[in-house]
């Protein structure tokens, strides 16, 4: 039976549209600071909290890297300020013309639509720093001011949304109604939850692997909405994870490869990263890595391959790295290092197409929902 959720999704629906006039607001309020500045004679500037490694701390509370209070002040009055304020405040007008026309950009757009204004940046890895940048100074993410990634990730399951983006609002879709699940893009991400029968969200880093659990009706067996987040996941697929767990109260599973790499896409969902220190809705920290684990490789006798170097360096890494200090994920780092070996998702497969949705998933789903 399906469960109803209306009055959820009209909630968020409301504070969706909210956040992006707080957002613009903001915005104006950073060019009338700028503006008062040359009124009075000075130079403009802007304080921010500083993103240096130093000011990075991990929160026990949050459970999750945050900013610490060290602040930075970029001013016209130094030229090499110049610069990147001169680049950040047309980023910001940019970025408010496309919240007050209902517009998307991509990060790439941005990279490029500077230029029609001769403002240039040596490379998009600058025109990305800046953008994080005016995260920081306004204490909002890129998303809330309609800057997305490019799309690759996909979901698939009986949740019905209804759309709030321009021309498509009311438009109601049931997101098990493409084969090959649906991008989860800026249309998506603002979407209202309506209904769904699903109590469970599996998420599943490997492209393969999200299609055998549609052609297996993971969907339906397990009652499971699926997210394919097509490797590390982007920020926008995390906060629809987030929301789908915040606001509909669906418990999150993530699946990946057994090596550090897979553990740290899990470990991104659920604690972040130190890059988005500055921002603390993107993280679902009640989410489980729920495999493929190292003690797996073990039990299930699963093909594998020799950890080389650069895996090495990394466990050790998360070894010290206090988002991975529970217990379960230090008991798993420490096997990877004593077997020396790692694998992937679709050594499964060994035993049959269907063995890790028969075997596997049963078995791990009741062991983590005990």
């Amino acid at each position: 039976m399906k469960v109803k959720i209306q009055l959820q999704s009209a909630r968020k629906g409301q504070s969706t549209t909210n956040l992006k006039d707080i957002v613009q607001k903001k915005l104006e309020m950073l060019g009338e600071k700028f503006c008062a500045d040359i009124d009075r004679g000075s130079f403009p500037a802007i304080r921010m909290k500083s993103r240096s490694t130093s000011n990075i701390f991990y929160s026990q509370e949050l459970r999750q890297y945050v900013l610490g209070d060290a602040t930075i002040t970029r001013s016209s009055r130094n030229i090499a300020h110049l610069r990147p304020l001169t680049q950040m405040i047309w980023t910001a007008y940019f970025v408010h013309e496309l919240i007050k026309q209902k517009k998307t950009s991509t990060l790439r757009d941005v990279y490029y639509s500077a230029q029609a204004y001769d403002i240039f940046f040596k490379d998009q890895a600058e025109s990305d720093n800046i953008i994080t940048d005016l995260e920081t100074a306004i204490g909002h993410p890129r998303e809330s001011f309609n800057v997305f990634p490019e799309e690759r990730s996909a979901v698939f399951g009986d949740l019905t949304i209804e759309y709030t983006v321009p021309g498509y609002e009311g438009r109601r879709l049931n997101l098990s109604s493409h084969p090959d699940g649906v991008m989860i893009g800026p249309a998506l991400t603002d979407a209202k939850f309506i209904e769904t029968s699903a109590d469970k969200v599996i998420v599943i880093e490997k492209g393969a692997m999200f299609t055998r659990f549609v052609e297996e009706k993971v969907y339906e067996n397990f009652n499971a909405i699926l997210i394919y987040t097509a490797g590390q996941a982007p920020r926008s697929t995390r906060y629809f994870i987030r929301r789908l767990n915040r606001e509909l109260g669906l418990p999150i599973y993530i699946f990946t490869d057994a090596d550090p790499w897979g553990m740290h896409i899990a470990m991104v969902i659920i604690s972040g990263s130190a890059n988005a220190a500055h921002l603390t809705e993107l993280t679902t920290p009640d989410a489980k890595w729920a495999g493929v684990w190292a003690s797996d490789i073990i039990d299930y006798n699963l093909p594998s391959d020799r950890l080389n170097d650069r895996d090495i360096k990394r466990l050790k890494e998360l070894k010290a790295d206090p988002r991975y200090g529970d217990s379960h994920w230090q008991r798993q780092i420490d096997i990877f290092m004593k077997i020396k070996k790692k694998c992937e998702l679709e050594a499964f497969s060994r035993y049959g197409l269907t063995h890790i949705v028969e075997k596997y998933l049963p078995e791990r789903l009741k062991e983590l929902e005990a």
